[in-house]
């Protein structure tokens, strides 16, 4: 006989199938959960390797990008470098600097740095050539593919900076490092003549090691190149490490969790199918005994009620997948490719083996208990039938006789030890459901948290600025290009050689001065945010320089401290293993042209993604001048008056003052909050159905006793009460047990999530879980059982006495 045909066995399956919706339903929805979660983290664990580790191959990327000072490292010491132990291969000297061009619409870009190749190809960091051609002679540039777009184009000129007489440079190629050693390129002459403007002048060095796969290799590379040359030579390096952390993150951050909801729905799909076979097997004695009495065997058995599990787990699975990839989309649109800025879609093997999994779960899963079926004596399963074994849950009957409490409320307590295994696969659904609660309710207070810690400016009461906000006038039309057709205007900034389009800005000095001198002041930080040029990093670092004292506003740290005055820097994790150092190193940061060896002495918590944003004092740099000031107003003092009067002094300078908008959370927060919430209402309707299907189970079981039970007087309400009461202790317990397990399971993922994208967690972030909150997860258990066991328990209070007693 055909499993699924129209032979007896297919009929025997269609009416089961047909006969149990509870169950149906259940298997389903939980392995549709489970399913949807378990595509979602195998795309996320695609899209977070395979883009950059085939380009980096195919490339030939650098382990170790390194920056050495031209007037410490002789040619001869570099070339000793490419023979130390462990060197597979290297690429350079190639001469360096760092410049900020101006576009062809007078938009001041981001700071590139700038090397010296005479190609692309190269035994290390064989660039690839998207467009256009390699510079062949000074006045050439070749620039990273990111940066094309109207301003920049093939043709178009990049003057070298904002100066009236500033040289020009002709865009003649876009390429891609897939290791970014650089933003651009050029001769070697043409980098020279950059560096004559005052720009720093370094050496790159590219070295590939045969050990270089972990954080300590690279340390323990690094070393080796610092000790090849003399002290302080080594300016800086960056590890291809980080840089494949960066280019993984989008997808990395979230696989972490989505694993976890995915392990949950898998170990509950398997206690559900369980559950639900089990129960039909012992709700079935009778339908067995009857089948084998007219020939079928106990193989045929085993096969009908294993197919009456894949037949709702194949549907649950095929929406499953249709979900997961749907869940996949808003994860994987801002994960791109380190060549091409396409955005992924989930892998097809992924859709083939997660189904195909699945459904071996399941048949195992629904093997053990259809193996009983096949094993039952057909006599004794037709003597039998469905009734549960005389005596079986006797002594709690008794036990719980001796509370003082109503008999319908002890007499449901003693239920669940007539059918102890299936009590325990309900308790597990329950556990398993206040453990997700728990988790998702962590997971999201942590983002949180994250979101919060990431806009310390929000800490301040008053925003004063020395330009008027919302108030820039509109940039000029912008001049006419070769062949007459007008150039795209920027979208980020007007023409400065437009001087009417610009605002005014106020003197600095001044709004100090206005600030400090306002009543109901308590305390003031200036701030300016700006770019800045680090030896070792390729292109534009951003920077928050402080002015006075800025711990108001200090980012959360995870070692060290806040900068506390001039030297010092504090920088987040990324940069640490971007550039090898540690806290107490020195690094030489440039702002415009001035330069400062500064030390680490902190490391922050920063999830800014792949840019690196560092904090210094900005005494640092003389040149700098705040254009932002976080003030603090006296306890009592209204912010929005005090902002109204300062603003009434500053607005005439061309400055500006508000009270402050916490700022929203970023839409990457919010759609993993909103993933979590989804997966953890699904793994609770999961948990939900599980009671539900037990206690469907129970209440046909005991129909005959609930209708005895009428007869000498028991009201619907007390029916209720007796069905309500055979979960309420299922799920006290369910609830003591899940929610240390969730609180756990939230303190493993969690650091493995800022590990993904290159930062540990501070306590703040870790630390959410209250007293009266982990009371109520606990209470959830108790909910979560009484609402799955509702429906059944007004099906028995609506049920009448005498159908009651006539059904056995």
């Amino acid at each position: 006989m055909s499993l699924f045909g129209n032979g007896a066995l297919g009929r025997v399956v269609r009416s089961g199938v047909g006969r149990r919706r509870v169950q149906t339903l259940v298997i389903a929805v939980a392995t549709m959960m489970a399913v949807a979660s378990a595509v979602v983290a195998g795309a996320l664990m695609v899209a977070a390797a395979a883009p950059f580790d085939d380009a980096f191959k195919k490339q030939q990327g650098a382990h170790i990008t390194a920056q050495f000072d031209p007037s410490r490292a002789s040619a001869a010491q570099l070339e000793r470098t490419k023979k130390l132990a462990g060197v597979t291969a290297s690429a350079g000297p190639y001469a360096s600097t760092a410049f900020r061009p101006v576009d062809r619409s007078g938009f001041r870009m981001p700071t590139l740095t700038v090397v010296g190749r005479s190609g692309a190809d190269a035994d290390v960091d064989r660039v690839e050539l998207k467009s256009g051609r390699w510079a062949q002679k000074p006045g050439e540039i070749v620039v990273d593919a990111s940066f094309q777009g109207p301003s920049v184009d093939i043709g178009s000129t990049l003057k070298a900076s904002d100066t009236p007489n500033a040289p020009t440079l002709s865009v003649v190629g876009f390429a891609v490092s897939v290791g970014k050693s650089a933003d651009a390129w050029a001769t070697s002459a043409q980098v020279d003549a950059l560096a004559a403007l005052g720009n720093p002048l370094t050496t790159q060095m590219l070295y590939r090691f045969d050990s270089a796969s972990t954080k300590q290799q690279i340390l323990a590379d690094r070393a080796k190149l610092a000790s090849a040359v003399d002290s302080g030579a080594l300016l800086g390096t960056q590890s291809w490490l980080d840089t494949k952390r960066a280019a993984d993150q989008g997808a990395a951050a979230t696989v972490p969790f989505v694993m976890a909801f995915g392990v949950l729905g898998i170990v509950m799909s398997v206690i559900i199918v369980s559950s639900v076979i089990s129960g039909a097997v012992g709700t079935s004695l009778r339908r067995i005994g009857i089948l084998k009495a007219i020939g079928f065997t106990p193989r045929e058995v085993v096969r009908a009620y294993v197919a009456q599990a894949l037949i709702p787990a194949t549907v649950g699975i095929a929406l499953g997948v249709v979900l997961g990839n749907l869940l996949a989309v808003p994860l994987l649109a801002d994960t791109e490719s380190v060549y091409g800025n396409v955005s992924l879609s989930v892998a097809w093997w992924v859709d083939v083996a997660v189904p195909a999994a699945a459904l071996l779960v399941v048949g195992l899963a629904a093997l053990i208990p259809a193996r009983r079926a096949g094993r039952l004596n057909t006599v004794e399963a037709i003597a039998v039938g469905r009734a549960p074994r005389p005596g079986r849950g006797q002594w709690a009957h008794r036990a719980m006789g001796r509370l003082p409490l109503p008999r319908p409320v002890t007499y449901g307590l003693a239920t669940p030890f007539t059918h102890p295994v299936r009590a325990l696969a309900m308790l597990l659904a329950v556990a398993f459901g206040t453990v997700a609660a728990t988790f998702a309710v962590g997971l999201t207070s942590s983002l949180n948290e994250v979101g919060k810690s990431q806009d310390p400016e929000s800490r301040a009461a008053v925003t004063v600025t020395t330009v008027k906000l919302n108030n820039v006038a509109p940039p000029p039309p912008p001049p006419p290009v070769e062949g007459g057709a007008p150039a795209s205007p920027s979208p980020v900034a007007p023409s400065p050689a437009a001087g009417s389009s610009k605002p005014k800005v106020a003197d600095p000095a001044k709004v100090r001065a206005a600030v400090k001198s306002e009543a109901g002041l308590e305390s003031y930080y200036g701030k300016l945010q700006t770019e800045v040029a680090v030896a070792g990093v390729s292109g534009a670092v951003e920077a928050s320089l402080y002015e006075g004292d800025s711990r108001s506003g200090s980012y959360e740290m995870l070692s060290g401290h806040w900068i506390t005055g001039k030297g010092q820097v504090v920088v987040p994790t990324r940069f640490l293993e971007r550039t090898s150092t540690k806290v107490g190193d020195t690094v030489r940061m440039t702002f415009e042209k001035e330069s400062a060896d500064l030390r680490i002495v902190g490391e922050s918590f920063d999830t800014s993604g792949n840019e690196l944003e560092v904090h210094a004092d900005m005494a640092n740099f003389p040149s700098a001048q705040p254009e932002t000031f976080l003030v603090d107003v006296k306890s009592g003092v209204s912010a929005d008056e005090f902002a109204r009067k300062l603003a009434a002094v500053v607005q005439p300078m061309g400055g500006d003052a508000t009270t402050v908008v916490e700022s929203e959370q970023s839409g990457v927060i919010l759609i993993m909050d909103a993933m979590a919430v989804l997966l953890t209402l699904m793994l609770i309707a999961v948990a939900g159905l599980g009671v539900l299907n037990s206690v469907v189970l129970d209440t046909r079981e005991r129909v005959h006793d609930l209708g005895v039970c009428k007869a000498i007087g028991m009201s619907p309400r007390q029916t209720v009460a007796l069905v309500l009461a055979s979960v309420s202790a299922i799920g006290v317990v369910g609830g003591l047990l899940g929610v240390p397990a969730g609180y756990l399971l939230h303190g493993v993922v969690m650091p493995v999530m800022g590990r993904a994208v290159g930062t540990g967690m501070p306590s703040p972030v870790l630390d959410v879980y209250g007293p009266l909150e982990l009371l109520l997860l606990g209470l959830g258990g108790v909910v979560l059982a009484m609402l799955g066991a509702m429906i059944p328990a007004g099906w028995a209070a609506r049920a009448r006495t005498a159908t009651a007693l006539r059904t056995e």
